[in-house]
């Protein structure tokens, strides 16, 4: 049996989303039915909105509105000289949440992966030497994802950013605050022991 045309069209749509599957797709579709014409159009005005006046930031490639620099560009009390590379915004929006870093960022979209067929050049990585080159960066962070792709990527910008004379660094990585050791796993076990510090 097939849902009416208008169900299967949003069932269809919905189920395009990441991590929405066809059981989630049908909750969405059903609360969205069983709801006000109003809340509706409130949910369609706010993806409308965001569509229209969200765009990426021509300076670090985060989120941006109205096609201007973002708000962590303009905002002069921050570190210029300190850059933190990050794979993706959402990313952006994760280290601003510990409220430890007051440099900038570069959002590459992605990470390098010969396997999906990413190489350097379908990243903004063009971008960020550019940036590199013209204002007065002494320090990189490098805060790809710690996996097989973050970790190629991090060693090919550190390669890259090295011959710029100017100095590259990788987040920490190993065990987690509260963790215990004979639960971690032989690679974190071994990041943890490279990256230990005098205290």
């Amino acid at each position: 049996m097939r849902y009416p045309d208008a169900i299967q069209n949003v069932l269809d749509e919905l189920g395009r989303l990441p991590g929405i599957g066809p059981k989630g797709a049908q909750r969405i579709a059903y609360w969205l039915l069983a709801r006000d014409a109003a809340d509706v159009q409130r949910l369609t005005d706010g993806i409308t909105q965001l569509k229209d006046t969200i765009s990426f930031c021509p300076t670090c490639w985060d989120f941006a509105e109205g096609g201007e620099d973002c708000r962590i560009c303009t905002d002069q009390r921050r570190d210029s000289t300190l850059i933190c590379v990050v794979e993706e915004p959402r990313d952006v929006m994760a280290i601003e949440r510990t409220g430890e870093f007051r440099g900038r960022y570069h959002v590459l979209h992605g990470s390098i992966s010969p396997m999906d067929g990413i190489g350097p050049d379908q990243l903004r990585i063009r971008e960020l030497l550019a940036r590199l080159a013209a204002d007065g960066i002494e320090e990189v962070i490098l805060a790809t994802n710690p996996n097989v792709e973050g970790e190629t990527t991090a060693v090919f910008l550190a390669k890259t950013i090295k011959q710029l004379d100017i100095k590259a660094t990788r987040l920490a990585s190993g065990l987690p605050v509260g963790g215990d050791l004979e639960f971690a796993d032989e690679l974190t076990l071994g990041k943890a022991l490279e990256a230990r510090r005098e205290l």
